[in-house]
């Protein structure tokens, strides 16, 4: 068959295994050396990135060199979030099964918008979903969006609020718009992650129309303090502070929103998961009475990026909320992805969202959700003892905030554990202060590492006081 000058080009690379041997094996020898190198690239290597400053060339590239130039610029270049000291934003590692079904996934390359053109994903999609349930304790009649991250999925479940809210008050939203709707009211936590903000934002709410309620001193939502609720109510509560890691007191709210016909929405993104671990599930008593939960996998589970989840009790107003038609689709008796999400074309992330949860098991996901709690205790308690270090919040879950006593004198301690490599940290202001925020949230992170990361802060404060 007569080929132009493109297929040949692409037929060549696609039957050529060293070229795909050669990826593979650039990638093991990373996964080899990633625990051990310092977590955030050189300036040397960042430096060196300035070698993809190029023109667009007129001719494509063989393959087999495209891969070098990534590994020889783009590798050291990365930041070993996959390892155990990387501590600086709520990212989590990998657990090895689900990289290397990833790999596999990439290959396969599925779509799965609907099960008729990815059928093994539309099936994982299916099996996921129950797991989840039966993980989290919900219902088995709960629904899941398999989207990018909790971003996407807090627009999902309060996309499905609104949907829900207004067809009650005899107003459909999809055929009438917002212009002339009855008045959606939204109560959140003045600690409300800006994700969820953002998600309000976008289904054109705003952010004036937001009841805003005072917090504890951890960014607990004081439930005694709300206001009276009705069927026209949003109500936002977050399963872990992005900073101190506590969780709002889900069965008190959930019980007075359900009495009242509204609908309660929770940010779970990385804390949802303490649930499924038998030291932490304490936090999340009275999840299940909420009406849609937003959690990230490539958090706390460790899931490749990225893999966010949208979970609802309410079927049809999640896809009366994502619905789209079109005389082309062929729709599945059973279940189509794409009515559980905004998108209609999505990369296959059940394929490894699959293989993390298979990988665990339950007694592994306990394991894995329980350690990270048990190393932030580890941490916490080092710093505390130490001279020079203040912990401000309670271990609920994964999350230190640490100050030292200036905010200057924080902000230099920082730079200089940033600087020293052995780990990495980021910043955050809590209650007026500048502080050092520690996230752990790897499978990789040992009583060693904990250690090791201590000593680092030890001589940052050294070296910021002499």
């Amino acid at each position: 068959m007569e080929k132009n000058d493109v297929q040949k080009k692409l037929f060549s690379e696609i039957n050529n295994k060293k070229l795909f041997q050669r990826s593979l094996g650039n990638s093991l020898d990373y996964v080899e050396e990633v625990f051990e190198r310092t977590v955030f690239p050189s300036k040397q290597a960042i430096s060196n990135l300035d070698s993809f400053n190029e023109a667009l060339p007129d001719n494509g590239l063989p393959g087999e060199s495209i891969i070098e130039t990534l590994n020889k610029y783009g590798s050291p270049a990365t930041v070993a979030q996959l390892g155990g000291r990387y501590f600086g934003f709520v990212n989590g590692s990998a657990v090895p099964a689900g990289i290397a079904a990833k790999l596999m996934a990439t290959f396969w390359d599925q779509n799965t918008a609907l099960n008729i053109i990815s059928p093994i994903s539309g099936k994982l999609e299916a099996v996921v979903e129950q797991w989840l349930n039966e993980l989290f304790g919900f219902d088995n009649k709960c629904v899941s969006g398999f989207v990018t991250g909790t971003s996407a999925a807090n627009f999902c479940g309060i996309s499905a609020a609104r949907y829900r809210i207004l067809s009650n008050l005899g107003w459909d939203v999809n055929e009438k718009g917002l212009r002339n709707a009855p008045a959606i009211r939204i109560v959140a936590g003045k600690h409300a992650h800006s994700s969820v903000i953002k998600a309000v934002n976008m289904n054109g709410l705003g952010q004036e129309c937001i009841e805003w309620v005072d917090t504890d001193l951890q960014g607990r939502i004081e439930h005694e303090k709300m206001p009276p609720l009705d069927n026209s109510c949003i109500v936002l509560l977050q399963a872990g502070n992005v900073n101190s890691g506590a969780f709002d007191n889900f069965n008190a709210v959930c019980k007075v929103a359900n009495e009242a016909g509204a609908w309660v929405h929770i940010d779970g993104a990385f804390g949802l998961w303490a649930q499924c671990s038998s030291t932490l599930k304490k936090w999340t008593n009275g999840i299940h009475l909420a009406d849609s939960w937003a959690v990230d996998g490539h958090k706390t589970l460790n899931t490749p990026y990225d893999c966010g989840i949208i979970i609802c009790k309410h079927q049809n107003a999640l896809r009366s909320a994502m619905h789209m038609s079109g005389s082309y689709i062929m729709k599945n008796e059973t279940r189509d992805g794409m009515y559980h999400t905004g998108d209609m074309s999505r990369r296959s992330r059940i394929i490894e969202l699959w293989a993390t949860i298979k990988s665990l098991g339950k007694k592994g996901i306990d394991e894995l959700v329980t350690n990270m709690h048990l190393r932030a205790l580890q941490f916490a308690s080092l710093l505390t003892e130490a001279n020079g270090f203040e912990v401000l919040n309670e271990i609920d879950f994964n999350q230190i905030i640490v100050c030292c006593k200036t905010d200057d004198l924080t902000e230099k301690v920082m730079r200089f554990i940033q600087d020293d490599g052995t780990c990495w940290v980021g910043h955050s202001k809590w209650n007026n202060k500048r502080v050092i925020r520690i996230s752990i949230c790897s499978w990789a992170t040992t009583k060693n590492d904990v250690a090791l990361s201590f000593h680092a802060f030890k001589r940052a404060l050294q070296k910021a006081t002499t």
